[in-house]
């Protein structure tokens, strides 16, 4: 589980795909952006859970998971809201959440900062080595209202708009 469900939703996304597993709940970046236009249906406009934030533009936070499974032998799990690997996903650019997505180690306080880390994870600092912004401005993708709780999750609030 990486999002609870108390949520307050703002602005959805579902123009872009994702060819890799994933769990709710991180932050995805563009990791192919050469689709064109205003169609939706490019399958060029590919988003993921990248390595390294250095020199990323975050997309978004994933309200879906997605996997991989053979659907011939079973199904997609609506309760769950699963998507197959290379389908559309459902993204937020604005919105509050409850995830345990944050960076390992870190310890978030009501307030503070939030940025992309690697592999989608939520950081209370800029955990990248980008010389071309060394301050950090194009990683913020918003603030914690929490500090994290016994089990991991903290509240944060994402905007991704610029």
């Amino acid at each position: 589980m990486a999002l609870k469900p108390q949520r307050t939703q703002g602005l959805w996304d579902i123009s872009a795909f994702m060819n890799s597993t994933a769990e709710r709940g991180g932050i995805v970046s563009f990791s192919s952006a050469t689709a064109s236009g205003v169609a939706m249906d490019q399958a060029e406009m590919t988003v993921d859970y990248v390595a390294n934030p250095s020199g990323v533009v975050p997309f978004g936070m994933l309200m879906q998971d997605v996997v991989n499974k053979d659907l011939t032998q079973t199904f997609l799990d609506p309760y769950k809201d699963e998507v197959q690997v290379g389908s559309k996903v459902a993204t937020q650019s604005i919105c509050e959440v409850t995830t345990d997505r944050i960076y390992p180690g870190h310890t978030p306080s009501a307030g503070s900062t939030a940025y992309i880390g690697h592999s989608g994870y939520i950081a209370s600092a800029d955990v990248a080595n980008d010389d071309s912004d060394s301050t950090g401005a194009t990683r913020i993708v918003g603030q914690f209202r929490s500090a994290k709780d016994e089990n991991g999750f903290a509240k944060v609030r994402i905007n991704i708009v610029r």
